[in-house]
């Protein structure tokens, strides 16, 4: 039996974060921070792949869209908790929690298929190199990332109809720092038998197929660098496939804290919640750049434009 009456309701609360009243400010500066440098740094990562000819390449291509998503990922949960904390108002109005609800699980999921389509983009580059360019042609990586957006958008939708249908109980407090599915499920007082279908189904297959092309590439590029063992052969793998790894690492290790480990939201599953949202997102510009020649030169050009500009004015 559901809890409480059903009702129409205008607005969600957001209980947010569990931060101390007299931390408020210092956990504001902190949150602010790293979403600006997830803005800013996704933002260079994409403007340099745009100016940088050298960088015209599938991969650059399909990282500066997934630079894109972290960005609008993080856009779509840290300014609105951010100006929670700011204003002590929990509210969302009612359209406001839907429509981040889209674009969260929109953005959240074009994430795992392009992370997907640029494990599929190492693989052919370190076992097919000699038919890279054949294979992994303007067209397909086009279409490979139109794929992407209309899969997601099509997966984000359904789920919002889904819940739309539902009625919600008196008790509108969502115990989260964003409107989640699971917790707008456990609010409802309709039957969300056909919600968590789908999520189990549909849900299921959208996770784990990206999960599968990026385990299935990197079981291939193992088993060939294992086939003719070579030093020079395992650190040219490691360079190439190195970033990527740690972020498919990070985004799945979080993901699986967030929705698989945890059976009931407390302050660990939030923090799991924040790192899949706003940390990694942040981090990305910066594993992509570190450890990449290309990115670095193409940063110091830019820079010694610059400077060369600002000289000559």
């Amino acid at each position: 039996m559901r809890r409480g009456n059903q009702s129409s309701v205008s607005e969600f609360l957001l209980l947010g974060l569990p931060i101390r009243p007299g931390q408020q400010d210092m956990f504001f500066s902190l949150f602010l921070g790293m979403y600006l440098t997830t803005v800013l740094g996704n933002l260079l990562i994409i403007l340099l792949i745009r100016l940088d000819s050298r960088l015209h390449t599938p991969m650059y291509f399909f990282l500066s869209h997934l630079a894109f998503s972290d960005i609008s990922l993080s856009s779509v949960t840290v300014p609105k908790m951010l100006v929670n904390m700011q204003t002590q108002r929990q509210s969302i109005p009612y359209m406001g929690c839907i429509s981040q609800l889209y674009f969260f699980i929109l953005f959240g999921t074009l994430d795992n298929f392009l992370l997907a389509v640029m494990a599929y983009d190492r693989y052919v580059a370190i076992c097919h190199p000699l038919h890279y360019t054949t294979i992994m042609r303007e067209g397909l990586c086009t279409m490979l990332v139109a794929g992407s957006w209309i899969l997601t958008s099509t997966h984000a939708l359904l789920y919002t109809l889904l819940l739309v249908r539902l009625s919600f109980c008196a008790d509108i407090t969502i115990t989260h720092f964003f409107c989640d599915l699971s917790a707008l499920l456990r609010l409802s007082c309709s039957d969300i038998s056909l919600n968590k279908l789908v999520s189990f189904t549909e849900g299921g297959v959208l996770l784990f197929l990206p999960l599968g092309i990026v385990l299935g590439s990197y079981i291939h590029i193992g088993t060939i660098i294992l086939r003719v063992p070579s030093t020079k052969r395992f650190f040219k793998a490691f360079s190439t496939c190195g970033s990527h790894l740690f972020v498919v690492s990070l985004y799945y290790g979080t993901l699986t804290g967030v929705y698989f480990i945890s059976q009931s939201w407390d302050s660990k599953d939030i923090i799991a919640s924040v790192m899949y949202t706003v940390v990694t997102p942040m981090l990305n510009p910066f594993i992509y750049s570190l450890r990449n020649r290309d990115i670095k030169q193409a940063l110091e050009m830019c820079v010694s434009r610059l400077s060369s500009l600002s000289g000559n004015q």
